[in-house]
């Protein structure tokens, strides 16, 4: 279906603009608390659609385990460590650091599903090694501010891990029904941190956080992981991954429109380091043209 190839560019710009809707909702919400309630929501959201369209709720006993996995790695691991990621450094900067998955995709299919490692893909990842260090030279200073480089590694990584599992240990059930599930445990693990760092929901919030908030709930959750799945299922483990390099430039515009982030040379640099390797990996991850006859 030629429909398959708009999910890129609705993912880049859900996901893009999600990245200064957290930052604003960050400033009158507490982190564990907006994953809650974002996941949390998002689950309910998603079921809701689900059992609307009279889709079946079960998951088959054997794939439970891929289930948890996945909700942990994908979903948990992924948004907590962002939304850590922004606290200790601008959203600019978090969102490429982030976004170094397709690298990280494309080491644990060579390693895991015995995916091809050929000369553009390491060209990639040496280029992307690349871009990390220069946006990791102003964090590592120590303090807090190394955290700032770790946060966005762990997300990544967490991505890149949970999609290659996934994809090797494939979820028996409705695709819808299935992001709905993970999306409830992701909000589970965010509520086991909730309670134990102690936080406690706000009262009131503003009227531009509140709309952050629903968007970040609505389009950057909900809306967002159904179509990454549904990517997921028609693509390769690598080529699924890679088509997302468009959404850290929406990430870093809309944050500098936004929430008045001001990058620095450095970080330009950067930038364009990461996201030359992601579109490089890319390009190697194109299917070559059938040999004739």
């Amino acid at each position: 279906m030629n429909s398959v190839r708009l999910i890129p560019f609705a993912l880049a710009l859900l996901w893009g603009f999600n990245w200064p809707a957290v930052k604003t909702g960050l400033s009158e919400v507490p982190p564990f608390a907006l994953r809650m309630i974002g996941l949390g929501v998002g689950a309910i959201i998603l079921a809701g659609v689900a059992a609307a369209m009279g889709r079946s709720m079960r998951i088959e006993r054997r794939s439970w385990w891929p289930l948890l996995v996945a909700g942990t790695l994908n979903i948990a691991v992924f948004n907590l460590a962002t939304v850590f990621a922004q606290i200790n450094t601008s959203t600019s900067r978090a969102a490429i650091l982030t976004f170094t998955t397709p690298l990280w995709a494309i080491v644990f299919a060579y390693l895991f599903l015995g995916e091809k490692l050929d000369r553009p893909r390491g060209l990639a990842l040496v280029i992307g090694i690349g871009g990390i260090g220069m946006l990791a030279a102003p964090l590592l200073t120590g303090g807090a501010g190394s955290l700032g480089l770790i946060f966005p590694m762990i997300a990544a990584v967490g991505w890149a891990a949970g999609t290659v599992y996934q994809k090797s240990h494939p979820i028996a059930g409705d695709r819808m029904v299935a992001t709905a599930y993970q999306l409830l445990i992701a909000s589970a693990v965010s509520g086991i941190g909730f309670v134990l760092a102690g936080e406690s929901l706000p009262q009131t919030v503003s009227p531009h956080v509140a709309a952050a908030v629903a968007f970040h709930v609505i389009g950057g959750t909900a809306i967002a992981y159904l179509l990454w799945f549904i990517q997921l299922d028609r693509l390769s483990v690598g080529a699924a991954s890679l088509t997302t390099f468009a959404i850290p430039v929406v990430g870093v515009l809309s944050a500098m429109a936004l929430v008045g982030d001001r990058p620095t040379p450095l970080d330009y640099v950067g930038f364009a380091a990461v996201l030359a390797a992601a579109a490089v990996a890319m390009f190697a991850a194109r299917p070559k043209p059938a040999p004739p006859g």
